[in-house]
């Protein structure tokens, strides 16, 4: 058997053609090895000890190219070596892990059958095995099949890996059926806002309870099939090459630890990012939203951000603020700081044929086109003609966008910004951006599109942290101080269930901050009534929910579960969408939660500090932190909040009890009642209107803050608790909530660590919180 090698040399004049080239910010290396399997070009790229890129194709010089967008991180292949093994594999090898690309022989003349079957594809295949010996990764296949999409002439490009039985699949972005394994499922990924469980997004970022990802690094529309078959396939509609990487971890951390190497950093948003935030389709103007906000502060209930949403501008494409409504947006926002409350405004990427700015990007080619070059003018669904979509893609049209933002919009003195269509609304399948094909790039968008403004912000406001809440996502969004939310979801039980999944899921991608419309974003009346007596009084509150009797009820679940994710917003059509929209009885309850956000604010804030630094999510799927408990791989209606906590929603209407399933591994102490369970049991928890059930596990530390009106306000710590039964840490983090200086190291940082066996809590950082230990200790005795 004779393969063909590529020495070093060539390897090098290789990669010296594209030198220079560069794709999504990344300037290409010189691959570790380029081997040819008879006419099949495969690159081996190590970017560490456990990440790897493997990419093929026929042409030589599409392996050697770097990788698409999103990725921001450079080849390092310190520490591998490569080796040929007896077989006449190339073997490639770290300290953590090995890739072994497989002999092929040259093919002889095809027999009858191969004549009818066999792919003129030369085979190759792989398999990456941990420093034990263990396998990670097996690929069996690879496919590069000719077609002609959107008038290009390209392939459909795809692989396929080996599914052992026992291995379970999440994340892929968003996916709205309210299943949490993918396993055995077929998911399309692409950003579609018109899906029927609700709008999808694609962030083709695969994990596994294995202690290991995939990122497939291809973005247009991809169909994965996860474990179908004995098989994991990906399958992309336009490439010339497979190109993906795998990330291999001893935990759930070290992956996204890889995929943050990878694709960048996730920033901590400004605290009141973390706070409350009062949205509403739509406050129609400025003395709507100055009474919301009185309305918060006169009751005593805490607020950090209102959204002035859609259609506060004269014309869809003006970027301007209608003066009728609006007429002094400047002072508006001013008496709102002054209270300690922000604000954030949509903004959309769309321009009407009439708006002033129309003319002026047209000629400029600044639009998604036909291939005329014509603009795109609307939808043809939905009734939607509003308009001509940015093109984002384009570099000197997103500074445009942004200095638009910045002197029409920004200048009045909104603090953020809402990035709403970010799919894009307007499907680009057909048409033309300026880099290419639509549908090449078909699930780019939101990454390029809230680029443009995270940067500019950046530049000319330095002492002001960017945060962008955004309908969709791609690899590396995280990086741009996005806020992610599931886009509009209908104000239901069934929808609320499916919440639960679906943002488990997110987070699994790679991106932390997710939320959705507390309460549902459309509106309905429901044909029947509920099936059990509502668990709230509905009378009082007949002008928002009309004969929607149960809906205080599920207005009252969601924001409990609300309380427990990384962004609580409220939002709807509904008339109302206040805290005091519902009822008294509802009201009661659901203040107190809004009130034990801001208790547990020092919680919150350092679980971010912690994604900063790791890149890990704080909500969290089962399978993260208990890998070794097979019964928690498909639950996907309670998930970890941090390391502490564990969050079992209600999500069906008329109950007041559900299972909980406590990992094994640990014991639990109900935070209602401080009863002690053992992990490893299925419980059945009382929750009455008032609870969420809600566990935490032994060795915990959890700081808890005094009542604020908004994160404006310097919170003192009102105790640390303490959940003994092991040892515990816990990195306490403060600054100032506003600038850039964390970035610096200027923030504090309060190491709290209990001994379980001396009962004992010793301090180690900051010397106002080490001073105060003692009297804020509070060690919760099991009942």
């Amino acid at each position: 058997m004779t393969l063909m090698r590529v020495t070093m040399d060539c390897l090098g004049r290789a990669a010296m053609v594209l030198s220079g080239l560069l794709i999504g910010g990344v300037v290409q290396a010189q691959p570790l090895g380029l081997l040819d399997r008879n006419g099949s070009w495969v690159a081996i790229e190590p970017y560490g000890h456990n990440i790897v890129r493997v990419t093929l194709s026929l042409e030589k010089e599409r392996v050697v190219a770097p990788p698409g967008y999103g990725f921001t991180a450079s080849a390092d292949a310190d520490g591998w070596k490569h080796s040929v093994a007896d077989s006449g594999a190339d073997v490639f090898t770290s300290p953590a892990m090995s890739v072994e690309v497989k002999a092929q022989p040259r093919p002889g003349p095809p027999t009858q059958m191969q004549r009818y079957f066999a792919s003129s594809l030369p085979p190759v295949s792989l398999v990456m095995r941990r420093a034990g010996g263990e396998v990670i990764v097996e690929m069996s296949g690879w496919e590069l099949a000719p077609h002609t999409v959107n008038g290009e002439k390209t392939f459909r490009v795809g692989a396929s890996f080996v599914a052992p039985v026992d291995e379970h699949y999440y994340g892929l972005g968003q996916n709205q059926e309210g299943i949490l394994d993918h396993r055995g499922r077929t998911l399309d990924c692409k950003h579609n806002y018109d899906a029927p469980a609700g709008e999808t997004v694609c962030v083709p970022f695969l994990v596994t309870n294995k202690g290991y990802g995939v990122i497939w690094d291809n973005p247009s529309s991809t169909v994965i099939s996860a474990g179908l078959q004995g098989r994991t396939t990906w399958q992309s509609r336009v490439g010339e090459r497979v190109s993906y990487f795998v990330i291999a971890g001893a935990n759930a951390d070290d992956v996204y630890a890889g995929y943050r190497k990878l694709t960048g950093v996730t920033p901590l948003p400004p605290k009141a990012a973390f706070g409350y935030i009062q949205s509403k389709a739509r406050y129609e103007n400025q003395q709507q939203v100055l009474d919301v906000a009185a309305g918060y502060r006169q009751r005593g209930y805490p607020l950090d951000i209102m959204v002035v949403d859609w259609f506060h501008w004269t014309r869809m494409g003006q970027l301007d603020i209608n003066p009728v409504d609006f007429p002094a947006p400047a002072a508006m926002n001013k008496t709102l700081n002054d209270q300690g409350i922000r604000t954030m405004i949509s903004v959309w990427p769309r321009f009407e044929l009439e708006s002033r700015y129309f003319n002026l990007l047209a000629a400029k080619g600044y639009f998604l086109k036909h291939q005329d070059g014509r603009p795109v003018d609307g939808l043809p669904v939905r009734n939607d003609r509003a308009g001509a979509l940015l093109d984002s893609t384009n570099p000197e049209a997103r500074e445009w966008f942004w200095g638009k933002i910045r002197d029409n919009i920004a200048s009045q003195g909104f603090d953020w910004f809402w990035l709403d269509e970010t799919e894009p609304d307007l499907v680009p399948d057909g048409y033309l951006y300026s880099i290419g094909s639509g549908d090449r790039y078909r699930n780019l968008y939101p990454l390029v599109h809230t680029q443009g403004v995270a940067e500019g912000s950046r530049r000319d406001r330095p002492n002001k942290r960017s945060l962008i809440l955004a309908r969709a996502a791609y690899l590396g969004a995280q990086r741009y101080g996005n806020l992610f939310w599931s886009s509009d979801i209908h104000p239901t039980w069934e929808a609320l269930r499916a919440q639960v999944p679906t943002g488990l899921n997110f987070t699994a991608s790679g991106l932390a901050y997710w939320g959705n419309d507390i309460g549902g974003w459309q509106w309905h009346t429901p044909a029947d009534g509920p099936e059990r007596k509502p668990l709230v009084d509905p009378s009082d509150a007949r002008d928002v929910v009309g004969n929607y009797d149960d809906y205080p009820e599920l207005a009252v679940r969601w924001y409990q579960y609300g309380t427990f994710t990384p962004t609580m917003r409220a939002h709807g059509l509904r008339k109302q969408t206040e805290v005091w929209s519902y009822g008294k009885e509802a009201e009661a309850v659901i203040s107190r939660y809004l009130k034990l956000r801001y208790t547990l604010m020092p919680y919150l804030y350092s679980l971010g500090k912690r994604t900063y630094d790791t890149g890990a999510p704080f909500m969290r799927a089962l399978f993260m932190d208990f890998p070794k408990d097979p019964k928690v791989f498909n639950i996907g209606d309670q998930y970890m909040f941090g390391p502490a906590f564990l969050v079992a929603p209600v999500t069906e209407q008329g109950r007041e009890s559900r299972e909980v399933y406590l990992p094994a591994g640990s014991d639990w102490y109900n935070y209602w009642t401080n009863e002690k369970l053992s992990g490893g049991q299925t419980v059945t928890v009382a929750a009455p209107i008032d609870v969420i059930p809600l566990f935490v596990r032994a060795g915990s530390i959890v700081p808890h803050g005094v009542d604020i009106p908004s994160t404006a306000t310097p919170q003192a710590l009102k105790e640390l608790r303490v959940y003994p039964g092991k040892n515990a840490e816990f990195a306490l983090y403060d600054d100032d909530g506003v600038s850039y200086d964390y970035e610096k190291g200027k923030g504090r940082t309060t190491r709290l660590k209990w001994d379980d066996k001396a009962g004992q809590l010793t301090t180690e950082g900051d010397k106002a919180v080490s001073r105060s230990v003692r009297e804020l200790l509070q060690v919760v005795r099991a009942r």
